[in-house]
């Protein structure tokens, strides 16, 4: 086993806090009264970067020899551990008539091991007071649990056993199929306009690992047999694919408590998957999806971006934070008076090797869905022709560090941040990711607006059945008082 030293560093989104607002607020107030300051603007977040410094000095990070890679973060005045268990595979890695096997083995993996048979962990867990869960992404599926400190090793091998060792039988996979359908069709299938949304939009990437949903297709899902699992398992779930995190309350024996359960877990001869960088030209794109089911029209905007990896990754987040998905955002700081729209969420896709900004907006009686389009086509072609405020974007900046310290905060969120850690953030998980963001410029958001934004927008209409979209014209052309009464009337 190759232990790593505790590094030490001399050197994500949706909530701020109201000390953060606060700082933001009162600095541009003291920028608007002593303007000569500005041509010597500097970002001064010292001690928050001091603060994201000194909760990475608290990492010990440690490899063993069949390539498993753990952290842990002692924290002894909890009297819990929350672990998190990340393993390098996801849709991305389901070949054609195999979509959706990456999340029903995440199902399997919760009903019975060699060693703790079917329903045993889920009952032991519960049983000690712990709460788990699991989830899959496009790269990654991940498992997680808090539990009280002292049941910790028994923890460990619960995990060690389930993650080696699972049992998978015929009767098994029937009932998780059976599990997963129900979800399909609760969370997608009976949604108004969802799956046709999420497959027009992963069409533009056809032929890529990202070209398939993550829940998969009934029909995957269904043929499923228990030796094609028992395959996927010992293709994918292999200790040189896995990050272990521990956050909590540890004693100095933890690490080898997790070596007695995993190191003499051997990685299998076949190499990792590779995936070839997939290229997309995006261009301004529009379709439009009629469902019966739909209570109301809805535009869904959606640009092609980057994935985590790639150099603009940080600038494309600052520019979606500052456009949609900041407390004080430019959308609703344009329409704070008289918003033209009743919803509006942006939730990005981000994945290893692509990325996908979205936005959909819920239109108000009286505005149409291109004048929806419209307003956000003027909010980025403000941010072409003048960047961002130098304030603008270190309070954008002190937003997310702000953030980030929150997420951290929370022992859970802190491991499953850890076992998300990128390979080339591998010794420095938490600040060399800020300092990347730090460097983003004016400039460089400027230039990523123009090159995967400006005209570049995929338009989906989220269109209601003809004698909604009917009604909703009419709104639209009625004077502007009474069509919000209308509105309200319906609503």
């Amino acid at each position: 086993m190759n232990k790593a030293p505790t590094h030490v560093l001399t050197s994500d989104k949706y909530k701020s806090s109201s000390f953060t607002l606060f700082l933001i607020i009162t600095s541009g107030l003291i920028f608007v009264l002593l303007p000569f300051k500005l041509a010597a603007f500097q970002c001064e977040l010292t001690p928050q970067v001091k603060q994201l410094t000194f909760l990475e000095q608290q990492i010990s990070l440690s490899e063993l020899d069949n390539g498993l890679i753990v952290r842990q973060v002692n924290r002894p005045h909890q009297a819990t551990v929350s672990i998190a268990s990340q393993f390098n595979v996801g849709s991305r890695n389901e070949p054609t008539g195999q979509t959706g096997y990456a999340h029903l083995f995440e199902h399997l993996l919760f009903k019975g091991s060699q060693n703790a048979p079917d329903d045993s962990y889920p009952q032991q867990m519960s049983a000690i007071g712990a709460r788990f869960n699991a989830s899959t992404h496009f790269d990654y599926t991940n498992y997680f649990v808090t539990l009280p400190a002292q049941a910790l090793a028994l923890s460990l091998f619960l995990e060690s056993d389930r993650f080696i060792r699972p049992v998978l039988s015929a009767t098994t996979v029937k009932n998780q199929q059976g599990a997963v359908l129900e979800e399909m069709a609760t969370t997608i299938d009976n949604q108004p306009y969802l799956r046709p949304a999420m497959e027009f939009l992963l069409s533009q990437v056809a032929g890529s690992q990202y070209a398939h949903a993550i829940i998969g297709s009934k029909a995957d899902v269904t043929r499923a047999t228990a030796e094609e699992l028992i395959q996927f398992h010992q293709r994918y779930y292999r200790p040189d694919a896995m990050q272990l995190s521990l956050v909590g309350k540890l004693d100095t024996n933890t690490l080898q408590t997790i070596e007695h359960y995993f190191a003499a877990w051997q990685a299998p001869d076949q190499p990792h998957d590779k995936f070839a960088p997939i290229t997309v030209n995006p261009k301004a794109v529009k379709t439009e999806i009629v469902d019966e089911r739909g209570p109301w029209p809805a535009l869904l905007l959606a640009w092609h971006t980057v994935g985590r990896q790639h150099p603009d990754f940080e600038a494309i987040t600052l520019l979606q934070s500052h456009l949609f998905q900041n407390l004080k955002n430019v959308l609703a700081e344009n329409t704070l008076d008289n918003p033209p729209q009743m919803l509006s969420y942006s939730i990005p896709l981000t994945m290893e090797d692509h990325g996908v900004t979205n936005l959909v907006l819920v239109p108000r009686a009286n505005a149409s869905l291109d004048e929806l389009h419209q307003l956000v086509d003027s909010m980025l072609n403000e941010i072409l022709e003048n960047g961002i405020d130098e304030n603008d974007l270190c309070g954008l900046k002190s937003v997310a560090l702000n953030d980030l310290q929150q997420k951290l905060a929370s022992s859970p969120n802190m491991a499953k941040y850890l076992s998300n850690t990128s390979i080339r953030d591998k010794h420095f998980p938490i600040t060399q990711p800020w300092q990347r963001t730090q460097q983003v410029s004016s400039t460089d958001i400027q230039r990523v607006t123009q090159q995967y934004f400006i005209d570049k927008s995929v338009r989906v209409d989220l269109l209601p059945p003809w004698y909604i979209r009917w009604g909703k014209n009419l709104l639209e052309v009625l004077p502007k008082g009474f069509a919000e009464t209308l509105e309200q009337w319906a609503l």
